[in-house]
Parts: C-alpha cells; sequence; structure tokens
C-alpha cells in the first residue's frame, strides 16, 4: 500500500499524462492539418494560358502550314496534346471571350447582339461583362492562386484602319460626337488618345499605348510575373494583340515570312509563345505547369489592303472570322501541355470548345463552379489524359449574335459528327468565299440565308462543309435533323432573359465612363518610361529580360 504522498504524487502524474497525451493529439491533428494544406498547394499546378487574335487555324505548323514558320507553338504540340475540333463559342471576339472566361454561352451574359453592332467598339461605354458572371480567375483566387491578366486591346476605329466598319455607323458616331462634344472637338480628335490605352491594374499607364512598344510590353509583363510567383500557384493569361489588324510587328521579323506583313506577324507571334515557355523553363516550372494555346476564332477573310492580305487562312474549312456556324470561323487551335501528367505528342479529334477551360482549370486548383447558373464547358482532364474516350459534348450550338445559325451533334454511337446549319451568310460579290463588300458578314435580315430544311453536313466525312447532304443522299437525314431540332428546344428552355451588353446605348461612347490618364479631355501620360527604367535597372530582370526579348 503506497504512502498518502505517494498516492498524491502518483494521481498528478497520471493528470500530467492525459493533458500531455491531450496536446500531442492537437499537435498531431495540427501538424497533419498543414501537411495536407502543403500538399494540396504543391499539387496545384501553375496555369498559363494564351490566347492569339483573329489566328487561322490553317496558320499554324502543326495544323498543316508548312509555308509559315511556327516552330514554338508547334513544339508545344509534340509536348502534349493537340485538339482537331477545338471549338469557339462564337466567331467574334467580344462575345468568344466572354464565353471563355465564364464558361457559358455569350448569350447567358448578355453578351450576344440583335443588332449589326457585335462587338464593344469603346472603352468609355457601359456594356461588358455583368458583375454576376463569375470568371475562371476569381474561383481560382479563392483557391490560393495569384491571377496575372496581360492584354493589349486597340479600339480605335476604321479612320485608323484598325477594324472595318459600314461608313453608315462611322457617321452615326461622328454627328453623336458632335453634338455631345461640340466644344470639345471637331470628330474624332481626340479618339486615339480616349480609346487606346494601357492599363496596368486599375491604373492607365500610358495613354494612347505606343504600338512600337506593344511585344516587349507583353514580353516584358509575362516574364516579370512568372518571376515574381515562381514559386506559384499562378494563373497568367496571356492574350496577344497578334494577328489582329494593324499587324503591329517589330522590325526584326518584318519582311522575314512567305506571307507579307500578316506572315511577319504570325512568325513574331510564334517567337514571343518561345520566349514566354523559356521563362517558365528558366524557372524550372515547366513539369508544374498546366500551358495551353487557342486564338480567340478563325482568321479575318476581309481583311484585305488593296491586293493585301491582311488577315489569316483557315486551312480546309469554309468561312472565318464573324461568319455564323461556318467552321472556318470557329474552329481554333488548342494545345495543352504539362510533362508528366498529359501524354506528349497526342491527337484527340473529339469535339471541344473554349468554353471548356473554365471548369477545366477550376478543378485543377480544386475549385468550386457557380452552382446557381449554367455551365455550359465541361473539364477535359479526363480526355486529356486518355481515361475517356469521348467529349462530354453532345451538342454544340453556333451563334451569330443572338441567332443561333448552326448546331453540331457528336453521335458518340456511330461516330458520325453532323451539323445543321439554319442560317448561313450571303457572300458578296456572289461566288466568293466571305463578305468582302462590307468587311463583316451580318448575322440576320438581308444578310443571310435561311434554310428549310437545314443544310446538313457530315463533318466526319466532310469537314470543309462542301456537300449538303438531303432526304435522297442521306437516308437518316429526317431522323438527324428531329434529333438535333429536340436538342434547340430543350437547350432554349435553359435561356433566361438578360440585358443585352451590347446593345445601342451599351455600345455608345459616355464620356463620363472614359478611362483617362490626365484632365478631360486631354488625356495622356507615359508612366511605363518610369516602369521600364526602374525594370531594366534590377539586375536579374535586367539579364532574364535581355535574354528573353532580345
Amino acid at each position: 500500500m503506497f504512502p498518502a504522498t505517494e498516492r498524491v504524487s502518483w494521481c498528478v502524474s497520471e493528470e500530467a499524462m492525459r493533458r500531455l497525451k491531450l496536446q500531442w493529439s492537437w499537435l498531431a491533428i495540427l501538424l497533419v492539418s498543414c501537411l495536407r494544406t502543403y500538399a494540396s498547394s504543391a499539387s496545384k499546378p501553375n496555369i498559363l494560358l494564351i490566347m492569339a487574335d483573329d489566328l487561322g487555324l490553317g496558320d499554324v505548323g502543326c495544323y498543316g502550314n508548312d509555308t509559315l514558320r511556327t516552330p514554338n507553338i508547334d513544339q508545344l504540340a509534340k509536348e502534349g496534346v493537340k485538339l482537331t475540333q477545338h471549338i469557339a463559342a462564337a466567331p467574334l471576339c467580344t462575345p468568344s471571350r466572354a464565353a471563355f472566361l465564364t464558361g457559358r454561352y455569350p448569350i447567358r451574359s448578355g453578351m450576344g447582339s440583335s443588332t449589326k453592332q457585335r462587338v464593344l467598339f469603346w472603352t468609355g461605354g457601359s456594356g461588358g461583362l455583368p458583375p454576376n458572371e463569375t470568371t475562371f480567375a476569381r474561383i481560382l483566387q479563392q483557391q490560393g492562386y495569384t491571377t496575372g491578366l496581360i492584354v493589349l486591346t486597340l479600339l480605335i476605329g476604321k479612320l485608323t484602319g484598325l477594324f472595318l466598319v459600314k461608313w453608315k455607323a462611322i457617321i452615326c458616331f461622328a454627328l453623336c460626337g458632335f453634338l455631345f462634344f461640340i466644344s470639345w472637338f471637331s470628330s474624332y480628335g481626340f479618339v486615339k488618345y480616349w480609346n487606346c490605352i494601357l492599363m496596368r491594374n486599375h491604373d492607365i499607364s500610358e495613354q494612347p499605348m505606343k504600338l512600337e512598344k506593344a511585344t516587349s510590353n507583353v514580353l516584358k509583363e509575362a516574364v516579370s510575373f512568372i518571376e515574381r510567383n515562381k514559386h506559384g500557384p499562378f494563373l497568367l493569361f496571356v492574350s496577344f494583340l497578334h494577328v489582329h489588324i494593324p499587324l503591329v510587328t517589330t522590325e526584326k521579323f518584318l519582311g522575314k515570312s512567305r506571307h507579307g506583313l500578316y506572315g511577319d506577324n504570325v512568325e513574331e507571334m510564334d517567337w514571343m509563345v518561345g520566349r514566354i515557355l523559356d521563362a517558365i523553363d528558366k524557372e524550372g516550372s515547366k513539369n508544374n505547369t498546366f500551358t495551353y494555346f487557342t486564338s480567340d476564332h478563325g482568321g479575318h477573310l476581309e481583311a484585305q489592303k488593296q491586293n493585301t492580305q491582311l488577315g489569316g487562312w483557315n486551312g480546309i474549312y469554309k468561312g472565318g472570322k464573324g461568319m455564323g456556324g461556318w467552321e472556318g470561323g470557329i474552329r481554333v487551335p488548342g494545345i495543352f501541355r504539362w510533362p508528366g501528367v498529359l501524354p506528349a505528342d497526342t491527337v484527340i479529334d473529339e469535339p471541344t470548345s473554349l468554353m471548356d477551360i473554365y471548369p477545366t482549370v477550376a478543378h485543377l486548383a480544386a475549385g468550386i463552379m457557380p452552382q446557381d447558373r449554367v455551365i455550359d464547358g465541361r473539364n477535359l482532364m479526363p480526355l486529356l489524359q486518355g481515361k475517356v474516350q469521348h467529349s462530354e459534348h453532345e451538342f454544340m450550338f453556333h451563334y451569330c449574335g443572338v441567332y443561333l445559325h448552326a448546331v453540331r451533334w457528336h453521335q458518340k454511337d456511330s461516330g458520325a459528327l453532323w451539323k445543321a446549319h439554319y442560317t448561313t451568310p450571303i457572300f458578296q460579290p456572289e461566288g466568293a468565299g466571305a463578305c468582302y463588300k462590307s468587311g463583316m458578314c451580318g448575322c440576320f435580315g438581308e444578310d443571310v440565308t435561311h434554310h428549310d430544311p437545314p443544310l446538313l453536313f457530315d463533318l466526319s466525312s466532310d469537314p470543309a462543309e462542301i456537300k449538303p447532304l438531303s432526304p435522297d443522299t442521306e437516308p437518316l437525314f429526317d431522323t438527324v435533323i428531329s434529333r438535333i431540332e429536340r436538342a434547340v428546344q430543350e437547350h432554349r428552355q435553359t435561356l433566361t432573359p438578360v440585358p443585352q451588353q451590347l446593345s445601342g446605348y451599351n455600345n455608345v461612347w459616355k464620356p463620363w465612363l472614359q478611362p483617362c490618364c490626365g484632365t478631360f479631355p486631354f488625356c495622356w501620360c507615359d508612366k511605363e518610361g518610369d516602369s521600364d527604367r526602374k525594370f531594366f535597372n534590377q539586375g536579374k530582370n535586367r539579364e532574364t529580360v535581355k535574354q528573353l526579348v532580345t
């Protein structure tokens, strides 16, 4: 029998042991939690998204071009997965990019137009992506990603030759400008200062933007972002000005291609892709970076100056930019690389969409997509990794503004790929392959032809859409059309009315919304000069940029 003092001492030791065990239990739980958090963070890849502007599918070597040099893009495809049926949600920049950022058809967010104004013309307009839409960048930010967007956009107008607009529209805008600002300017006096700007976060750093510095600015920002965030995870979206007119090209590439200024611009863009990939490699991030390259839509066939072609080539595919559902305007490059995770030198012929990037990167970041809305994109990882053989897309709907022009049906059990055109643009002059007289094909009215029954093609045997089928030549004609029409009805039941962001009012220039560096209307500044000096005075950055930009 223990003495009383010993019994007390034993009791105290037992209580201490219980406390110690409790403390160790909490420490173990905390340690496991930290390890899980670290493992989760470490398993999330960096994400690099590169988008060209107006690049035709037929302009890239790995998609069949043997006259333009695109070695860096071709190497990216050799090291990863190439998609041959990668489809833009619209054949025009504004709605296509809205769909890319949201994973939803443009009509769902009001980014489809019922008028001839199908893109945003002014930085001082009230139209744009609605604030209730959630981009994939927001989802990744919530998962600890550092996000970066590098985009150069030119919105100057026909008077400076950047894009083609009917003169009636130009005159209308000029009259409105005169009525609103008669005391400030005559017609388009300050437009290049107001509409052509470079912004860093929410601040204007260059107004007007210096076009001759566009290439170096993109590379400088991309390299700097990759260096600052090399420990990741990061999301970097680089949206090129290339290869949109006016085809701003540095002297190093002028006259070097076999296809004039457009070819020079394509080859410079490929060089830029290579420099960005070099920056990833230099930081040792290649194996932990999910890389994607694409274009917002097909090449602009009508982009011409006299007899010089300033737009792209869409290969065997009919049509181009702005042309509703024709393949040339919506079939774009789709190249993915993630060494050790995605197979190398792989080609996938299944239908996929630019909208698929939204759920794919959300999945990679372990993010949660919005549950209160329809997401039209599908996670591509199972398809890219070869875990499944077929795309999740059965039907794809091809809009021109708010007008449904065509529908694609991927009949998985038979392998057939049907496409029905309800409406097609009228090319001019007659017999041409584009709308050369107007500069851009229309979506409705006298600019289109309605087909009843629809034009039906089997893309698996006729990808160029040359030979429309009929009940006489295709026994399944009525069955296919009936199934597609049922899918259209089901799709339309998922649409809800939303304000049109590209309406006439939203696309009118509003001075109170105009970004201005200075005192309106005298909007001009150059803060990038100071930024360049600071950037190049940093030893490591200076050496890196010398290697990557020169």
